[in-house]
């Protein structure tokens, strides 16, 4: 048993590896470029996706208002999945389709970053959320799988890992979701935050 565990391990070190040496590294660092010219010019970031992702973005938003390796002020970055209310109301009277879409009319302003996550690149709530967000002048990230999916068009970052098993994709949205943490955090605070990445 413990020789299919140090496989997994393995296997996931040569997935690492694999994205490394693609093009998906230059992709973050145009992400890290938006949500950093976001919050330095007063704007916010909005995080969505569903399920695992949905967790994800709470993850996400919750080291960029609390901290992630250094003090600093608080980043403004809300998860459109935290608020129940809002999410069973609208799915239940009007359409689970929409239930992003709404809260980016409700929140999002001009200039502003909607980080959508869908490992398919398929989720018709994050691609009418996207679509939503590029009406009002937001500027958007997509968080997915090989292809990018429906995502795709959307996006003026496309964060498309180059993996098709969705465990797999997982595990590399979390490496993406710190790298781009520490890098706004090293860019707010000076260069020696930069080694906090390694």
């Amino acid at each position: 048993m413990a020789d299919e565990f140090a496989d997994l391990f393995h296997a996931a070190a040569r997935n690492m590896a694999a994205v490394a040496e693609s093009t998906y590294p230059q992709s973050i660092g145009r992400a890290v470029d938006l949500i950093y010219e976001a919050f330095t010019s007063g704007r916010k970031l909005l995080v969505f996706g569903n399920g695992g992702s949905s967790a994800d973005a709470q993850h996400f938003s919750a080291e960029f208002v609390g901290r992630f390796s250094a003090d600093r002020r608080a980043l403004p970055a809300i998860a459109l999945t935290t608020n129940q209310a809002i999410l069973t109301a609208w799915s239940n009277d009007h359409s689970f389709d929409d239930v992003f879409a709404r809260q980016i009319e409700a929140l999002g302003s001009a200039g502003d970053v909607a980080f959508g996550i869908s490992t398919s690149g398929m989720s018709a709530n994050v691609v009418n959320a996207l679509t939503c967000a590029r009406d009002l002048g937001l500027r958007t990230v997509g968080l997915t799988g090989s292809g990018g999916g429906k995502l795709a068009p959307l996006c003026d970052v496309l964060l498309a890992v180059p993996l098709t098993a969705t465990a797999r994709i997982q595990e590399v949205h979390l490496v993406t979701y710190h790298a781009i943490c520490a890098a706004v955090e090293a860019r707010l605070l000076g260069p020696g935050v930069s080694r906090q990445l390694l």
